[in-house]
């Protein structure tokens, strides 16, 4: 069968190896300084290593190691790397806290908190979407002291829940840059400070999707046929993984601008080679 123009994979063993506290007997994580991968994602980064080795052996071996680009990087990655800056904290029994506060308030409502999705970024979507009850929910979790566990297991207590900062309603929809009117945002969002994890119990020792820098900082290799003159270059500037998309288009000899999401948030292409075939 002919060779597709595009093949991609997603290999999830590096992102279970820096969250799970163990497994297969091995330890999770990064060794205290956050900078050592521990036994478990040693493995890990061993195991992709070796898929990612796989694949280059077998375009070698096809004759196409020359006409093809690799292009390696992560949708995401996780915070802390440090163990020793984890604290773990049960977003439930701050939710529930919460919707306590508010039956006093408003006997006979419903609770406030309709849904969430928590992990090192509190998103709280309520039963009451006026602004009024997004501030009562802000001002209740940055007044609330929550406690948690260390990777220790030991207890541990945090002001505001956790959080750093947090926005309601309006101020919501300017952090996802979207209009207040737009139903998807969260009426509240909160920014953990750097360490926090919501979970209940030990089951984590790391999570992403909120806006740490250990969550967002991710590498990109472009490697191959498109690379030209820039091969074996290290730049430290930083891009968006979004860039990836308009360069594979790039790679292709086609017009990046063809992606409504290219024109809309002029995202640029990164600077490699068209492959000539």
């Amino acid at each position: 069968m002919p060779t597709p123009a595009i093949f991609g994979l997603n290999l999830q063993s590096v992102s279970t190896a820096q969250k799970l506290p163990t497994s297969d007997g091995l330890t999770g994580g990064y060794l205290p300084g956050g900078t050592e991968p521990g036994p478990l994602l040693a493995g890990a980064l061993d195991f992709v290593d070796h898929q990612v080795g796989a694949l280059v052996a077998e375009l070698t071996r096809t004759g196409q190691a020359d006409s093809t680009v690799i292009i390696l990087s992560a949708k995401h990655a996780q915070s802390p790397t440090d163990p020793n800056a984890l604290t773990r904290i049960d977003d439930g029994a701050v939710i529930k806290a919460l919707n306590a506060d508010w039956a006093k308030a408003h006997p006979g409502a419903a609770d406030l908190v309709a849904f969430s999705t928590d992990d090192d970024i509190l998103q709280l979507w309520l039963s009451d979407r006026s602004q009024a009850a997004a501030d009562f929910a802000r001002t209740f979790v940055l007044s609330h002291d929550a406690t948690g566990n260390t990777i220790s297991g030991a207890s541990r207590t945090l002001p505001a829940s956790g959080l750093t900062t947090a926005y309601a309603g309006a101020g919501a929809a300017r952090f996802f840059g979207v209009p207040a009117s737009d139903a998807r945002h969260p009426d509240v969002v909160g920014i953990v400070a750097h360490g926090v994890v919501y979970t209940g119990g030990t089951s984590k020792i790391a999570e992403h999707g909120g806006a740490d820098p250990q969550d967002r900082n991710v590498p990109l290799v472009v490697s191959g046929a498109g690379a030209g003159a820039h091969a074996g270059r290290v730049d430290g500037a930083p891009v968006e993984t979004t860039s990836i998309a308009p360069t594979i288009l790039t790679l292709l000899g086609l017009d990046p601008n063809e992606l409504s999401a290219v024109r809309n948030e002029h995202t640029r292409a990164l600077d490699v080679t068209p492959i000539t075939r």
